[in-house]
């Protein structure tokens, strides 16, 4: 085999590797950005089609990161953190006021983090771009807290609960925020969560329950 196959064939190899690693970099940054914006994609490509549905999430993308959005500070975010947690003892007593004040604690960090929360329309469609995959549990949870004194405590909960995913995904992203945030973390990546703060336990134990389910669970255990 002479010398120039030999440079022809390796060229072509070249040209393929290079051309597969394009393409796996692609399919990659779609499926991380389809991730990001969950249903929010899937439900617009179905009214406008998947070409209209691009362009229009990216004319979102553009007006977002036209907004400035900014990370928090750890002091910040620890700050927030605890006022989360009050409300969620809080929902032992009162469910309905703790549903509504996290309803309120989420829009006081979109309002920190640089989104105009004025009008609502245009909040889910800014927050749309980063935060696309909670925005279901968001929006059934403002609809519970619209009628929250005919909502059941069950329901109440899951109201919660939506409002817990978009808040503490506010509060660890930095996606939007023009690169690093201040802790020197790139731009689509948390910042380590501040050891004395709970954030990964807060949603969990007796500050999901109503004393009188906290009253069966010790009846149930005593038979």
């Amino acid at each position: 085999m002479s010398a120039g196959i030999i440079i022809l064939i390796v060229v072509v190899l070249v040209i393929v590797a290079v051309a597969a690693a394009v393409m796996s970099t692609r399919m990659r940054r779609r499926t991380a950005e389809r991730n990001l914006v969950g249903p929010e994609y899937d439900r617009l490509a179905d009214e406008v089609g998947p070409r209209k549905a691009k362009a229009e999430f990216e004319k979102r993308r553009q007006r977002v990161d036209g907004l400035g959005i900014r990370p928090l500070s750890a002091e910040r975010r620890t700050a927030y953190a605890g006022q989360w947690e009050a409300i969620q003892e809080r929902f032992i007593d009162n469910p309905a006021q703790a549903v509504s004040s996290a309803g309120d604690l989420v829009s006081a960090v979109a309002t920190d983090r640089g989104y105009e929360v004025t009008d609502h329309d245009q909040l889910l469609t800014d927050l749309s771009v980063y935060h696309g995959r909670h925005l279901d549990g968001y929006r059934q949870a403002r609809q519970t807290t619209g009628r929250s004194g005919e909502a059941s405590t069950e329901a109440l909960r899951r109201a919660l609960l939506g409002y817990r995913d978009l808040f503490f995904d506010l509060l660890d992203s930095t996606a939007g925020s023009g690169g690093q945030d201040g802790a020197g973390q790139p731009a689509g990546e948390a910042a380590p969560v501040p050891a004395q703060s709970p954030w990964k336990q807060v949603t969990q134990g007796r500050h999901w329950k109503t004393r009188q389910q906290e009253s069966d669970d010790v009846t149930a255990t005593r038979r």
